[in-house]
């Protein structure tokens, strides 16, 4: 199979890594900074590719597709790996267009941290359109699984719901947690792994960041007045009963 992947940052690069290193496909990337063995700017490259993965940041992956549109062949299918599904799911093109979006990235950003195993373990969300036909579902999802992640299908606004929970929320409180001990020197210094942990998400991508919380605000903010209602509602319940359930929810969680 041809593979084209546009954009080689953390994910499209990991892809591309892990793609290329198991010597199954003939891999193509795109990208403006990366020059490396297969890798070019040109997109009419992309031409004879059977899948394309669009891994460019979410407020230009419209204007890719878009691109796309007119390069090319209606039996290709391509996913893009946008946290957010919803925006991108509007609009039909002549290809074949299945957004996903893998769950999975570190805090760092760009080629040079970019790791074929990245997907291990990891389950990439993909969220079928109503003309979807399952043997082009069957295609990425045999792709996704040589990465080492399985799907889970979703709607494009269960998926934007439920990354609000999981993600854009706790990076925005990660902020704000820091935001908190600016001005605190002592906190600054006593501040060690729990700190550093739960504040990891404080290290996103800025432009990634941004898109977030720009493009998903309606969810982060019910997510954002769910928490205050539980934090409240922690501190005036029997604390040592709650923890306790909650610690073995978390325990669970991942088994």
């Amino acid at each position: 199979m041809r593979i084209g992947i546009i954009g080689l940052g953390l994910i499209g690069g990991s892809i591309f890594k892990n793609l290329l290193e198991g010597k199954k496909h003939d891999v193509i990337g795109i990208s403006r900074s990366v020059n490396e063995f297969n890798v070019s700017n040109d997109y009419e490259n992309l031409k004879d590719c059977n899948l394309v993965f669009v891994c460019t940041p979410m407020n230009v992956t419209l204007d890719i597709l878009d691109k796309l549109n007119d390069i090319l062949d209606e039996n290709t299918i391509v996913t893009d790996v946008c946290s957010l599904k919803e925006f991108v799911s509007k609009k039909n093109y002549k290809y074949k267009f299945i957004p996903s979006h893998p769950m999975a990235g570190t805090e760092h950003q760009g080629w040079e941290y970019a790791f074929p195993d990245l997907f291990d373990g990891a389950v990439w969300a993909v969220t079928l359109k109503e003309d979807t036909d399952l043997k082009d579902f069957g295609v990425l999802k045999s792709v996704i699984e040589e990465l080492g992640a399985k799907t889970i299908l979703t709607t494009p606004q269960e998926h934007d719901k439920a990354v609000a929970l999981i993600s854009h929320a706790p990076m925005l409180v990660a902020q704000a947690l820091c935001k908190n001990i600016e001005n605190n020197e002592l906190a600054q210094k006593l501040a060690a792994s729990g700190f550093r942990d739960t504040t990891r998400l404080a290290m996103s991508n800025i432009e990634m960041a941004n898109d977030m919380i720009v493009m998903n605000r309606n969810n982060i903010q019910d997510v954002v007045s769910m928490l205050n209602s539980n934090i409240d509602s922690l501190m005036k319940s029997d604390y040592k009963k709650e923890a306790k359930k909650i610690k073995d929810f978390r325990e669970n969680l991942y088994e």
